[in-house]
């Protein structure tokens, strides 16, 4: 009998009641918000960091605020890393900028928003741009730089212009330091070094004061720091990559590059960076080789069925960096690589690449600098000369005596561009090089070489520095990649029980950048061994998102 005040309920088949439940569901979850993402910036990769911005969960500005606090709590206080040598003070007005135009519905690309740290010869239009030097104070270029400009016109932030050996090279000084910038600190241990020359960057993205970082590279001033400090870069092919604008070391070598703390963010990174520019006759041989989008190649499985030449000939300088390596070549297998083991190189090279290198840099450099001063506004040297001269007048209060010296020997010694030896050492001495280089890989049938990145890792600050490309009491692998020019991946691999990172390289040749930039990626997932510096740990606002 049916209640007299409720009408009866019809009977529904029981199959059909999971159908109905699931169709209800659905319309009520389209017609919740979409959950908001949360993310935490000393781990985020760009594509999550984006992903969060897309669906509104964190603003570019509280992005930029978050990083700006790291740098306030670990670079001029707590540890005082000393990345800094000049905060940019727009970087909140642009990246409230940048959210009003993405509101706006304008999305520039994966770069939208994106907080960076450049490296201090990287010309800026409205930040100094010094090399480190006390004798470049105050100099503020015309334009940016090609590759900042890049960067920029993609919606990147620039959070700071940050420290390096002065003029990209050391000179004798302590490892870090620069006249203008002072001595930068290893975020995993205070007492050592972050290499150089892209020390600032090394540590400031290792210590997460921005998402990544443009470094430079000459005889391995990207993958020194990057693998004292335990991040991923990338040295990538010469002429990939503009050096328009960059304050030159020897171009012979020269070429700017990413920093980051995952190799997913060096592809997103250097697709944005890449395309010939006619002020760079360098950049003319990437036509047809260069691409937009690396992240393409970010594939688990990469691995499988690579032919992978293991080069030991830089090994055997430190037990701690070389277990971690040994751990390395093992996963490399388990991943399914086909390892050649070893690759050795002939030891005439081994011995006398350093030198070769060292040659080539001092003559290209005296040269090189003087046409860069040429562009800069009065009152700024304009010759290597004029750069000393300023070094010594004591109302500099110029504080290199190391650099300074080093300079002054420079300026007397150095070969002219004409000199047959010198001639000699860049048209003869680099081809021999490449030829030994590309005889190992068609041998071997490699798609790519590793290696540590650097033979010890990081140093003591006080401990003397070798010339470039010397090792320091063995074989570095550093002039390698730079005089062929190849490209060079670094992945965090591991640390000594010392707490210090060791790095894995991947060598490949001209132009493979997508196919190294795909092994780094599936060796990083499988091993997930960057670690945050214990100087630089986690604070409360490095979560965003609700």
């Amino acid at each position: 009998m049916h209640h007299p005040l409720r009408a009866p309920v019809p009977s529904l088949p029981t199959r059909r009641l999971p159908a109905l439940i699931g169709a209800a569901l659905l319309s009520l979850t389209a017609a919740l918000p979409a959950q908001a993402r949360t993310i935490d910036i000393t781990n985020a990769t760009i594509a999550e960091v984006e992903a969060a911005m897309r669906d509104g969960s964190v603003s570019s500005e509280a992005l930029t605020q978050a990083y700006l606090k790291r740098v306030e709590a670990y670079d001029k206080a707590g540890p005082k890393i000393n990345t800094v040598i000049t905060l940019n003070p727009k970087a909140l007005e642009t990246a409230r900028a940048l959210d009003a135009e993405r509101k706006a519905g304008k999305v520039r690309g994966p770069l939208h928003g994106i907080p960076i740290l450049v490296k201090d010869n990287y010309n800026t239009y409205d930040l100094p741009t010094t090399g480190g030097s006390q004798t470049l104070l105050g100099s503020i270029p015309s334009s940016d730089a090609f590759m900042v400009k890049k960067l920029r016109d993609a919606g990147v932030v620039i959070v700071a212009k940050v420290n390096l050996h002065e003029f990209a090279y050391s000179g004798g000084a302590p490892n870090g330091y620069s006249s203008l910038g002072g001595q930068t600190l290893n975020p995993h241990d205070l007492t050592r070094g972050p290499s150089g020359s892209s020390a600032g960057t090394g540590a400031g993205i290792a210590a997460a004061f921005a998402q990544f970082g443009l470094g430079t590279d000459t005889a391995g001033s990207i993958r020194n720091p990057s693998s004292a400090n335990g991040i991923a870069g990338l040295k990538p092919t010469r002429g990939l990559l503009s050096r328009s604008g960059i304050i030159p070391l020897a171009l012979s070598f020269d070429t700017g590059g990413p920093m980051a703390r995952n190799v997913s963010d060096l592809a997103v990174s250097l697709g944005v960076m890449t395309g010939v520019d006619k002020t760079d006759p360098a950049t003319a041989a990437s036509a047809g080789h260069f691409e937009t989008d690396y992240t393409k190649y970010l594939k688990a499985g990469s691995l499988k069925g690579a032919r992978i030449g293991v080069m030991r000939d830089y090994m055997g300088q430190s037990p701690g960096t070389d277990f971690v390596m040994e751990q390395a070549i093992v996963r490399l297998q388990q991943l399914g690589a086909t390892v050649i083991d070893p690759v050795k190189l002939p030891d005439y090279l081994l011995k006398g690449i350093g030198p070769l290198h060292t040659l080539i840099i001092d003559a290209e450099f005296k040269s090189q600098l003087a046409d860069y001063l040429a562009t800069l506004a009065p009152g700024f040297p304009r010759t290597l000369a004029e750069v000393v001269a300023k070094a010594r007048d004591p109302h500099t209060g110029y504080t290199s005596p190391w650099k300074r010296d080093a300079m002054a020997k420079m300026d007397k010694e150095a070969l002219a561009l004409d000199d047959p030896a010198y001639l000699a050492a860049r048209d003869q001495g680099l081809a021999s090089t490449t030829a030994v280089a590309e005889s190992l890989f068609a041998k071997y049938k490699l798609d790519a070489m590793v290696y540590p990145s650097v033979p010890r890792p990081a140093s003591v600050i006080d401990e003397p520095r070798p010339a470039p490309g010397a090792g320091s009491g063995g074989a570095s692998p550093a002039a390698l990649a730079s005089q062929t020019g190849f490209p060079d991946l670094i992945v965090p691999a591991g640390m000594t029980v010392e707490g210090l990172p060791v790095t894995i390289s991947f060598m490949g040749r001209a132009w493979s950048e997508g196919k190294l930039l795909g092994y780094g990626y599936d060796f990083e997932q499988a091993t997930q061994a960057r670690v945050l510096p214990k100087y630089t740990p986690e604070l409360p606002g490095d979560h965003l998102g609700n």
